[in-house]
């Protein structure tokens, strides 16, 4: 039989088509008026697909960059700032913060489980900082934003957020929740190659950039505020990457009838419907939810017990070319994570469920076939019906 390769990973995740197109046509100087306008019309459309009135900028970088800048420029050396840690991407603040001499409060629950705000409320709202995931990506969890940014209302605390799976996935009111600085990366729910970040910086976070002085370069953010307020960055941009990002905010604004909004609003519905399908197969066919919080990003499946997830991932490469992803660190081997970030579909999801059903039988013995693909359509039918599953 043929076999193609299918990403079914959290990032990179499939590649839109016409972003594709628009990379390959990419042959701009970026300090032309052309670029400007590209460049411009770009920024404009992220503070709609975030949801923000505040200014948002663009980073030659994985998000990760746009991570460490959230440390270089609202902080200081000495400042005490909070983590929320619940897998490896909480893990990374704290080795950011740490690495610019922050004195870090990190407030850690187990991989898979989420905060208790009540629990949380003491450590956070004297802190300079905290940080946090909208979705920690390595468990496939969805924490509760919202709730955080509640303890720190009235407060000087920041609040700044990795929402580098979250957003495209998870409904968000940063502006009227209060939160400071979100975080985005072009190979999640955009559509687009890994290279670029995006984040949105609040007022008080700008106060807070004049005041810190911790170190900063290439990610100062305030040089690149002043220069992209003009459709310029500050240091070479990768250009192609612009162009594939703007094709892939008119292909969501497409998608909304001409309402980018409304396109961003359409590609969270399709997150949740297949997230809520996969769940529902995954549970039906022997698997359980590693998160008890499950994010609409990803899905963490615990294979039964015995079986090593990484025989199930080379599995899915070897006979149907579908790269799915294994656990991180000391998760691997212990489940198998199914992304539904992007250019993900109801027959993408399908296909999957049904690879499912062949890898997971082959390893258990068991016959499968239509467990998992049943439960997947009926949990379609429901969605598809407005029996909606709640999210934050």
């Amino acid at each position: 039989m043929l076999r193609k390769i299918w990403l079914f990973t959290p990032g990179p995740t499939p590649l839109l088509p016409a972003a594709a197109q628009a990379m390959a046509m990419a042959d701009v100087h970026h300090r032309t008026a052309d670029f400007r306008k590209l460049l411009s019309r770009c920024l404009a459309d992220l503070k709609i697909f975030v949801g923000t009135q505040n200014d948002v900028l663009l980073l030659a970088a994985s998000g990760t960059g746009a991570m460490e800048a959230s440390v270089a420029n609202f902080t200081s050396p000495g400042d005490k700032v909070t983590v929320l840690s619940a897998g490896k991407f909480g893990e990374r603040w704290t080795g950011l913060a740490k690495a610019y001499g922050c004195e870090v409060n990190t407030v850690s629950v187990p991989y898979g489980k989420t905060f208790d705000l009540n629990a949380v409320s003491g450590q956070v709202k004297d802190a300079r900082v905290v940080y946090m995931q909208a979705t920690e990506t390595s468990t496939g969890t969805m924490h509760d934003v919202r709730g955080v940014a509640e303890l720190l209302h009235g407060g000087d605390t920041l609040l700044v957020v990795d929402a580098i799976t979250g957003l495209g996935t998870t409904r968000f009111d940063i502006d009227a929740w209060g939160v400071d600085v979100l975080i985005g990366g072009s190979q999640k729910a955009v559509m687009i190659p890994p290279g670029l970040a995006y984040l949105s910086v609040s007022e008080r976070a700008w106060q807070r950039a004049e005041s810190a002085k911790s170190p900063r370069y290439y990610f100062d953010l305030r040089k690149e505020r002043k220069a992209q307020v003009n459709g310029e960055t500050a240091f070479t941009p990768a250009t192609s990457l612009v162009a594939a990002l703007a094709a892939a905010l008119d292909y969501l604004r497409a998608a909304g009838g001409g309402d980018l909004a409304a396109g961003r609003d359409n590609l969270i519905s399709n997150a949740e419907i297949t997230a809520e399908m996969t769940r529902e197969a995954v549970k039906a066919v022997g698997m359980t939810l590693f998160s008890e919080a499950p994010a609409n990003a990803v899905t963490a499946a615990v294979p039964p017990a015995g079986i090593d997830s990484s025989a199930l991932v080379k599995d899915f490469r070897e006979n149907f070319g579908a790269v799915v992803a294994n656990g991180q660190g000391e998760m691997k081997g212990k489940m198998v994570r199914f992304a539904h970030l992007g250019y993900f579909d109801y027959l993408d999801t399908i296909g999957i469920i049904g690879a499912l059903e062949h890898v997971l039988g082959r390893a258990t013995g068991k016959e499968l076939f239509g467990k998992g693909l049943t439960a997947a359509q009926s949990a379609y039918r429901k969605m598809r019906q407005g029996d909606r599953v709640a999210v934050a």
